[in-house]
């Protein structure tokens, strides 16, 4: 029974969940944008503060694109990104380039989290959902740096295990041996991004899948809005 329980809760986690998580992903965010297609939009906050909002987000985007390309480029191509690795100096950029923009994620996120918790007018359009979906992200990047410390050379191990795991995931032959034997903190990792993926769906992020990011490199704009006094701010 004990040597069971572990191989069960192994396909629970690594097979089970994924599908559920698609899943949900999938049927949840068509029925959203059928029915609620207004609600795709990022809620932007600008508008009600913008002094700290670049210095959040601007950072977080940048550090998380960067980091989820570097994983679809491991699970697309494994065998170049191991070609790559092959040679020491490349590892080491490679390596180093992913922790800085890992870094980089954590800090921009840290930085909304203190601008929704500081900022009153913040506070008060913050959902749970939205506190939720922050305690997701720092757990996904905590895990995530902590591996990239302690359990090295990453980029190469993910393209030589977990791509072929998620592969087989895709081609609904799913093979969890390539995963069964590595750390916990790396499990913990992985069922993290299903979580969130599940997630996903209920959250603000849906914007991501109809509207691209262009305030990452457009120009200020000049804003302007009438109360009691008029006000005119740049914003991004």
């Amino acid at each position: 029974m004990s040597s069971s329980s572990p191989f069960f809760l192994d396909q629970v986690l690594f097979i089970v969940l994924p599908y559920l998580a698609f899943a949900l992903f999938l049927l949840v965010s068509i029925r959203r944008y059928i029915r609620e297609s207004f609600t795709f939009s990022s809620l932007s906050s600008q508008f009600l503060e913008n002094q700290h909002h670049f210095w959040g987000l601007v950072p977080f985007h940048y550090g998380i694109i960067f980091v989820l390309t570097g994983h679809f480029v491991g699970f697309l191509i494994p065998r170049e990104v191991l070609w790559w690795n092959s040679v020491p100096l490349r590892l080491y950029v490679l390596e180093i380039s992913a922790f800085i923009f890992g870094l980089l994620t954590l800090v921009g996120l840290i930085s909304v989290i203190v601008r929704r918790h500081s900022v009153p007018k913040m506070k008060m359009v913050t959902s749970a959902a939205d506190w939720v979906l922050f305690g997701i992200f720092i757990y996904q990047v905590v895990t995530g740096l902590y591996t990239a410390i302690f359990h090295s050379w990453g980029s190469s191990w993910f393209a030589a295990t977990a791509a072929p795991y998620l592969w087989s995931l895709l081609v609904l032959n799913p093979d969890i041996t390539f995963i069964t034997a590595m750390p916990w903190m790396v499990k913990l990792h992985i069922i993290g991004a299903y979580v969130m993926i599940a997630f996903f769906p209920f959250t603000r992020l849906v914007h991501a899948l109809v509207v691209p990011n262009p305030y990452l490199w457009r120009k200020p704009q000049v804003v302007r809005w009438y109360g009691k006094w008029i006000e005119t701010r740049q914003v991004r």
